[in-house]
C-alpha cells in the first residue's frame, strides 16, 4: 500500500497470521524474521552507512530463523513522483543479481520492502490476472484502437508517474482492451501476483524512511502483533 501528498510518496505493507490457535511452526519464523530484519535494516539505514551492508543484515536475520529471502526485491529511492529511484537495496543478493555499492545520503527517502519465504526464495508469477501497472514513460508507441488510445491518454492524465490498479477505471471494457495493447507495446509496467512453491509461506514488510539532519525517521509500519504468533 501507498500514497502520496503532492507527489511525495509513502508506502507500506505488514503480513499477519490469521489463526485461532497459537501459530509456532515456519508461519511465525517467516513473519518474524522479516520483522526482524525490517528493523535491523530501519536502524541500519543512515547516512555513510550503505546499501549493501542492508542487504547483508537481510541474509544474517533469515539465516538465524531458517528462512530464505526473496530474491529480486529491491527497496528503492523515492524522490516526488517517482517510486522507483535508481538507488536501491537488494533483498537478496546472488551471483546474477547485484547492484552498486553506495553510501545513504543526508535528505533521501527510502522505502525498504523486506520479504522472506519459508521455501526458495523463487517467487514465480502466477495464473492470476495482474491488476496494478505503472506507466513506462522512457517508451512511446501509436497505438491502433480507439479504445487503447483513450485507456492510454486516461492514464496519462490521472496517473502519469506513479502506479495505478485496474478499479480506478470506470469502464472495465476499455481497460481491459488498452492494458492489453499497451503491455504489448511495453507501454505499462505490470506488478504481477507472485508465489512460491506450494505449501510454502511468504512475509511481507515495508515501510518509508526519511534521513534527516536529527537522524534517520522511520514514518510507515506497524510493530509486530505477537498475538498467536510466537
Amino acid at each position: 500500500m501507498a500514497a502520496h501528498f503532492d507527489g511525495f510518496i509513502a508506502g507500506a505493507a505488514h503480513t499477519i497470521v490469521l489463526a485461532d490457535e497459537e501459530v509456532t511452526d515456519k508461519r511465525a519464523d517467516v513473519v518474524t524474521a522479516a520483522y526482524k530484519a525490517a528493523e535491523a535494516v530501519a536502524r541500519c539505514i543512515s547516512v555513510g552507512q550503505t546499501n549493501t551492508s542492508c542487504t547483508d543484515i537481510i541474509a544474517q536475520v533469515a539465516a538465524e530463523y531458517g528462512v530464505e529471502p526473496v530474491q529480486g526485491v529491491l527497496s528503492h529511492q523515492v524522490k516526488r513522483h517517482v517510486i522507483d529511484g535508481n538507488q536501491t537495496i537488494m533483498n537478496k543478493e546472488t551471483a546474477e543479481e547485484r547492484v552498486a555499492e553506495f553510501e545513504f545520503g543526508l535528505n533521501e527517502v527510502y522505502c525498504v520492502d523486506i520479504m522472506m519465504s519459508t521455501g526458495s526464495g523463487k517467487a514465480k508469477e502466477t495464473e492470476m490476472r495482474t491488476t496494478v501497472f505503472k506507466r513506462a514513460v522512457e517508451n512511446s508507441y501509436m497505438l491502433k484502437t480507439q479504445r487503447s488510445r483513450q485507456f492510454l491518454s486516461d492514464v496519462h492524465a490521472r496517473f502519469p508517474t506513479l502506479c495505478f490498479s485496474m478499479r480506478a477505471f470506470e469502464d472495465p471494457q476499455v481497460a481491459r482492451v488498452g492494458v492489453s495493447e499497451c503491455v504489448r507495446h511495453e507501454l505499462l509496467h505490470e506488478y504481477p501476483v507472485l508465489k512460491d512453491k506450494e505449501g510454502e509461506f511468504v512475509a511481507q514488510m515495508k515501510f518509508t524512511v526519511l534521513l534527516l539532519p536529527s537522524g534517520s525517521k522511520k514514518i510507515t509500519g506497524l510493530a509486530l502483533s505477537q498475538g498467536n504468533v510466537k
